[in-house]
């Protein structure tokens, strides 16, 4: 198993910085808004959440939303060397890690987006992967994943069907609201796609 340090995405004694969190009236104003894609070339995994929370487009952060446990899992499971805040998110790339979502535009909660939306972003996200070529493809929402490529029996972990020529993971969503997995659980489910995707030259070699 690779360290944490081999393949982390910012040095283990950088402090994360602090952020004022956005007012009410910010969040309103974020409803329908988009963030970048945090991609480029030569990606491990691209995450994809379900589509951006109300505070990650008012501050411009994926997975922003205080309670959200996608950097702590992130740390945990070993894909960085300690835990990163939001606004590090540029540093993922080069560490060859990347985010997007399926559907682009800010919600209060993703089960109000349609079913027609997670098809459109379904074929959207296609497109990103085809572009891109990320070794693995990680959906965070087993059922944003059903509903977005017609797969109503998919369950967590790695599906026997690619998108774009990619093998695609399942992961849970790390969204607060998701009481079914605490911040252990989601590392460890985490943690196996990371030893999938960044493996152990000497398990490899031996």
């Amino acid at each position: 198993m690779p360290s944490r340090a081999s393949h982390a995405a910012a040095p283990s004694h950088a402090a994360a910085p602090s952020h004022a969190a956005p007012s009410r009236a910010d969040l309103a104003a974020a409803a329908g808004r988009t963030i970048p894609d945090l991609v480029g070339p030569d990606l491990r995994v691209l995450f994809s959440g379900i589509n951006p929370s109300l505070y990650s487009a008012a501050t411009g952060h994926h997975f922003a939303r205080p309670g959200n446990r996608f950097w702590p899992a992130l740390h945990r499971a070993g894909f960085t060397a300690r835990l990163l805040h939001p606004s590090e998110q540029g540093s993922l790339p080069a560490a060859g890690l990347g985010i997007t979502n399926v559907v682009a535009r800010a919600s209060a909660r993703a089960d109000e987006l349609s079913p027609a939306e997670l098809v459109a972003g379904g074929q959207r996200l296609a497109a990103t992967v085809r572009r891109w070529r990320p070794r693995f493809l990680a959906v965070l929402g087993v059922t944003a994943y059903r509903a977005a490529f017609g797969h109503p029996r998919a369950v967590v972990g790695p599906q026997d069907r690619e998108i774009a020529g990619t093998p695609v993971w399942v992961l849970p969503n790390p969204s607060g609201l998701n009481a079914h997995y605490t911040v252990d659980t989601l590392a460890a489910a985490y943690a196996e796609l990371r030893e999938a995707a960044f493996p152990d030259p000497a398990a490899e070699s031996g």
